[in-house]
């Protein structure tokens, strides 16, 4: 049972969230922006998320064979483009960011394979998502009955 509803308690700063998410969804690859979201999901345990962006991408018709190889996307490389695999890198990264902040080489492999303007858009992508794992994790999020 859900602790919070964030929307309804605090409804200018979910319209915040709000914001920079919409921004994320029209400025990222929506292949992409999907993938990336479950993979910060899946490391934040986020139960609500995971479900949210799986339903949400089997229904823009991404196979459920990549959505579980997401999980062990190294292993699975073979599954994924050098584009994926390098944002992988960077939401591993960002989403465990420890006291070195995110290292050198899995930045430079991010922008090898991303232009300036994709490479900011993917990085609000995957800050957004981690801020909406911590609140749904932190308020137990209902899942939506299906």
């Amino acid at each position: 049972m859900a602790r919070l509803n964030i929307a309804d308690v605090a409804p200018e700063a979910y319209r915040a969230v709000m914001g920079l998410e919409i921004y994320a969804r029209r400025h990222n690859d929506p292949v992409l922006y999907h993938l990336v979201k479950l993979r910060a999901s899946i490391l934040n345990g986020c139960g609500f998320c995971v479900d949210m962006h799986t339903t949400d991408a089997l229904a823009e018709g991404e196979s459920t064979r990549r959505l579980f190889a997401v999980a062990a996307w190294r292993e699975a490389a073979a599954l994924f483009t050098e584009k994926e695999l390098a944002a992988f890198d960077l939401t591993d990264a960002v989403t465990r960011l420890g006291d070195h902040g995110v290292p050198d080489e899995v930045w430079d492999r991010a922008a090898a394979q991303f232009d300036k303007a994709e490479l900011a858009n993917l990085l609000i992508a995957i800050s957004t998502i981690n801020v909406w794992n911590r609140v749904a994790v932190s308020t137990h999020a209902d899942l939506p009955n299906t």
